[in-house]
């Protein structure tokens, strides 16, 4: 992630009102499907929260919570809330 972006922090239950209809290319982590799958067994063995660094068609924002379940286009938050793998940035543990 660039060190120029400063995220604003959002609760999950916020992502599904965000926008990602504009097709933008984000520059995503090297190492992101390693770190989704890491995030995934962290939120599933310990329910450990990871901070998740995305862009929607407003900005870059970040939201601490556990991920439950990822795929190919979609990570699934807790509470059964979706995130498109395309727009994330970068998975802190």
């Amino acid at each position: 992630m660039q060190a120029t972006l400063k995220p604003t922090l959002i609760e999950k239950e916020l992502i599904q009102s965000l926008s990602f209809k504009t097709k933008t290319r984000v520059t995503q982590h090297p190492d992101l499907q390693e770190q989704i799958k890491n995030a995934t067994r962290l939120g599933n063995a310990y329910h450990s929260k990871v901070s998740i660094y995305f862009e929607d068609d407003e900005g870059v924002k970040r939201v601490d919570t556990t991920i439950w379940a990822d795929g190919s286009k979609y990570i699934c938050l807790k509470g059964g809330v979706w995130l498109p793998i395309d727009r994330i940035l970068e998975i802190k543990y």
